[in-house]
């Protein structure tokens, strides 16, 4: 198992953290340790590389940041958990497509603890209850590392993701803990989530 550096970064705007990412990843030495970072952004649309600007519906007040992981527009907002993942792919045992697959196994497993029922749309990454969309992923992979990560809804107000089609989906449903009668908690459910990725991706907390 790999040593990862968790740092919990609380609330932070999205641009800083994501040219942050940029820079880490840029930079990162052969023997620099994996790093995730957990944490919650203000409320935000993100819009990725080949994303449509047609899936903003309508402007709302919020801002769009074009980024540069795959995928469309997606929302972030307090409430959210989101871990970010800065992953030494040379390094590991699995590549980007597996990679994804264990991300959202971390997100069924964390949701099967609440007796919650979890599933993959096939063509569409994330983690959907009942048709419903819970969790967002993205990666952008560059020099064989990774950033960008998953996104979990919690316990949020949805209503900005009527202004959007989700991750390009149309009429594509959101749903959070809170609404299903899991846990919301923040720090419990990000601890969770943290505990799961480490099972998954094969690394240990530092």
């Amino acid at each position: 198992m790999s040593e990862t550096l968790v740092k919990h970064l609380g609330l932070v705007d999205y641009e800083p953290v994501w040219r942050a990412m940029q820079g880490f990843t840029a930079a990162r030495a052969e023997n620099a340790p994996d790093e995730i970072w957990l944490l919650q952004h203000p409320p935000v649309f993100t819009l990725g590389q080949a994303g449509k600007p047609e899936h903003l519906l309508r402007d709302i007040g919020i801002p769009i940041v074009k980024i540069d992981r795959g995928g469309q527009i997606t929302y972030h907002g307090p409430g959210q958990i989101v871990a970010y993942l800065l992953i030494d792919l040379r390094r590991q045992t699995y590549k980007v497509k597996e990679m994804v697959t264990r991300i959202e196994q971390a997100v069924i497993a964390l949701l099967a603890d609440g007796g919650i029922h979890g599933e993959r749309l096939s063509g569409a990454p994330g983690v959907y209850v009942n048709g419903a969309k819970i969790a967002a992923l993205g990666l952008r992979i560059k020099n064989g590392c990774s950033y960008h990560g998953v996104s979990l809804n919690v316990d949020m107000d949805l209503a900005p993701y009527a202004a959007i089609n989700p991750c390009g989906l149309e009429n594509m449903a959101v749903t959070q803990l809170r609404d299903l009668g899991g846990e919301y908690d923040l720090h419990i459910v990000g601890e969770k989530l943290l505990a799961h990725l480490h099972q998954q991706l094969g690394s240990t907390h530092v």
